[in-house]
């Protein structure tokens, strides 16, 4: 959205992409074996215990224990408050599918192609956030 005249430009107009995102957990253990042994994200550093970050492109995944950056309540069970999509290629979008199932997890939605251009698979982590795995076709 361009200023309108007489506007100032904001200094966020400076922002090229989220650099990294931060899933607050409620069960570290679960999560941490989830993100590593199910999907696989490569590990790129281990802040503390409560602080872990995956290598995921140009973009940081990291897992947290909401501490002094994060005092709000946990989220209530079955809430929908966090959806994070992964991209890959078509092929891959089935593949994922029979890797989460061999490893025992849930699908919500299998492979399926939409009519807005995306094929898409929909499950969910130990915490509940939803994640999609999707191509566009």
């Amino acid at each position: 959205m361009e200023p309108q005249p007489n506007q100032p430009r904001s200094p966020f107009n400076a922002t090229r992409a989220i650099d990294y995102t931060v899933i607050f957990v409620r069960d570290m253990a679960a999560m941490r074996s989830f993100y590593e042994d199910v999907l696989a994200f490569p590990l790129l550093r281990e802040l503390s215990p409560n602080w872990i970050e995956y290598s995921l492109g140009s973009n940081t995944l990291a897992l947290a224990k909401p501490s002094r950056t994060a005092s709000d309540a946990p989220i209530p069970s079955g809430s929908a408050s966090l959806q994070l999509a992964f991209k890959v290629s078509a092929a891959e979008v089935d593949a994922c599918a029979d890797e989460l199932v061999r490893q025992g997890v849930a699908l919500l939605s299998p492979p399926t192609n939409q009519s807005f251009g995306h094929r898409t698979l929909f499950f969910r982590d130990p915490d509940g956030n939803l994640l999609e795995v999707y191509a566009e076709i």
